[in-house]
């Protein structure tokens, strides 16, 4: 059996595939880190196993995450949302994706949300070598710095937890422990 790292649920061949396929690896299109980033926020005070398990679910109902239709929803949209057990039905986070499809469109105004997020590590991964789950940080200078400029721009559940997270799933920062087949892959 491959080692993996040790927060791999390994009985969840859905968390072994995401872990195999997915973190840690440069994920560049503007559209998939937004959806990624609003799934990281859903995240929030649950564990990210929970999110992935219903990641097809909050596609279906997000409507894929388009930023331009998410942001045109109406309250009345969001409530009826709010009634749809196949989602976490946490009223803040709800509306945040709205709040977040706007920001991201005002962002996009101005540079695309791709060339924003891989701006905080000039374009390429940060590679670390954590021996182990205990070595790797929860946030760092550079997610505090990301939370604080989505803020500004109007994004929500985006704290600096929530967005070191995101940068090691989106694959700005290579976290495999020293032990995980997947280092240096």
């Amino acid at each position: 059996m491959k080692k993996r790292c040790a927060w791999v649920n390994l009985d969840n061949p859905l968390y072994i595939q995401y872990h195999d396929k997915e973190w840690g690896r440069p994920l560049k299109s503007s559209q998939k880190l937004f959806e990624l980033l609003c799934l990281e926020g859903m995240q929030a005070g649950l564990s990210w196993e929970t999110i992935l398990n219903r990641r097809e679910d909050y596609r279906e109902v997000f409507m894929q995450f388009d930023p331009e239709k998410l942001a045109n929803l109406s309250d009345k949209k969001l409530e009826q949302i709010l009634q749809n057990p196949k989602i976490i039905r946490n009223k803040r986070k709800v509306y945040a994706i709205r709040q977040n499809a706007r920001a991201y469109l005002d962002l996009s105004k101005k540079q695309s949300f791709r060339n924003f997020i891989w701006s905080y590590v000039n374009h390429q991964s940060i590679v670390r070598n954590p021996k182990n789950m205990k070595a790797v940080p929860t946030s760092t200078k550079l997610s505090k710095q990301m939370a604080k400029d989505l803020k500004n721009w109007g994004f929500a559940f985006v704290g600096e937890t929530i967005c070191y997270a995101f940068m090691q799933s989106a694959g700005l920062v290579d976290d495999h422990t020293t032990d995980c087949w997947l280092k240096n892959q």
